[in-house]
């Protein structure tokens, strides 16, 4: 468990905030690139991290992501005209380049130079592997794009997503580094049962694998093996990729063939996240259907919640739930959702009982803690500033029990 104190510490990330902060230091996904479509198309409201933000794509396709409120009188930019190479506010003129600054304020007198002293909050913003990044910090220490996997292939080789769930995003990583869970949320019935000889599948044959995790230059990697019969283990090495990333292991065949899919949660506020998800291939193009499920959930379109939410306690069929699912609810991520929502907006750590399956969750907060108290005590704290750090992806695989977990990186490499 953790005390009030640092449970308060990992999960407020406003302007200001020791984890606000440290998760400034990270380039992070704000929204999709096919939602600014096109140059001087329509702009999209943000918050990200408890800021209100409003994203456009100028006339020479440059994205710029900037304070919602212009500086004038504080009216809103999401109303703006997005023309000429800037957003022009619709209530006295005034207008902001990507970079914040005024050039053009037709509310003054010409001779008057005031333009030249207003400026807007403006953050650096890439187009990059799907997404549009937004880096928050300072800009002395702003680190290279990380090169994920679905950012290094061909667009039709990909496919992406993001929609808003109900919790803090700590309570979204969590579920994504906890793969115990798998073996019992989002499996039918019977539940897990170790002697059953018709139970096929590896991941719920052993609902209680064993847990290694290994600090890496990108976060960590934690391997969790379950009983696979004949003398082996089932493996599965999931990445945490810093400051928020996961890969899902899973998939057959060789594993420069597989399609691979993960999330980030990205804050929106202390009560609400961005579930970012992709999926990549990068052999071939993604077929039809292919993909993580959490890409295909129907949205509410102003809201992007998914229209199976909490409002219709998402979607549950007991009777499903009696004689079919463990869960009674169908898509795996409103599976997660139900869970991760059902915690309250920020859970209550100081209640809970860790066990030996939450080594990972342990070390995700060991980092965070580590990375706020350094910056309390006016230290830099350690942030991956390559971007070739994050060329990684997870692993899913059959080996012998004399395989140890540093002997199966090294045979099935992590690193692509």
């Amino acid at each position: 468990m953790l005390s009030q104190h640092d449970n308060e510490l990992i999960t407020k990330t406003g302007p200001g905030t020791p984890m606000g902060e440290y998760l400034r230091r990270y380039w992070v996904p704000a929204l999709l690139s096919r939602e600014l479509p096109e140059p001087d198309c329509p702009p999209v409201r943000l918050k990200i991290m408890c800021e209100e933000l409003v994203a456009f794509r100028d006339t020479n396709g440059d994205v710029g992501i900037v304070d919602n409120y212009c500086p004038h009188r504080r009216a809103s930019l999401f109303f703006g005209r997005n023309e000429e190479c800037g957003i022009r506010c619709v209530y006295h003129g005034w207008k902001f380049d990507i970079n914040g600054d005024c050039v053009d304020m037709p509310s003054e007198p010409a001779e008057s130079n005031f333009k030249d002293k207003v400026k807007i909050k403006a953050y650096p913003a890439e187009d990059w592997g799907g997404f549009i990044w937004v880096y928050m910090g300072p800009a002395e220490l702003k680190p290279e794009l990380p090169e994920v996997g679905y950012a290094l292939v061909p667009e039709h080789h990909r496919l992406v997503s993001r929609r808003l769930q109900e919790n803090n995003y700590v309570q979204g990583i969590e579920g994504g580094i906890d793969s115990s869970h798998i073996s019992f949320l989002h499996f039918g019935l019977p539940p897990v049962r170790r002697d059953d000889p018709n139970n096929k599948t590896l991941s719920n044959r052993d609902g209680a694998p064993h847990f290694i995790v290994k600090t890496t230059d990108y976060g960590f990697v934690y391997g969790a093996n379950r009983e696979a019969g004949d003398d082996k283990y089932y493996w599965r090495l999931t990445p945490f990729m810093l400051p928020f990333f996961t890969i899902i292991p899973g998939g057959d065949g060789n594993p420069d063939e597989r399609t691979y899919s993960g999330h980030g949660w990205v804050p929106a506020d202390d009560e609400n996240c961005w579930m970012f998800t992709y999926s990549w291939n990068a052999s071939r193009p993604l077929r039809e259907g292919e993909g993580h499920s959490a890409s295909h959930l129907e949205l509410e379109p102003r809201t992007m919640r998914s229209v199976v939410n909490k409002d219709n306690d998402y979607g549950i069929d007991r009777e499903m739930q009696r004689t079919q699912t463990f869960t009674g609810i169908k898509d795996i991520s409103v599976q997660d959702a139900s869970i991760q929502e059902s915690m309250g907006p920020i859970c209550d750590r100081t209640r809970e009982h860790l066990g030996t399956t939450d080594a990972p969750i342990i070390a995700m907060r060991r980092m965070y803690l580590k990375a706020c108290r350094d910056l309390m005590e006016g230290v830099e704290p350690d942030v991956p500033r390559s971007g070739s750090t994050f060329r990684v992806r997870s692993v899913a695989e059959v080996l012998d029990k004399s395989v140890t977990f540093d002997e199966t990186t090294e045979r099935v490499p992590v690193a692509v």
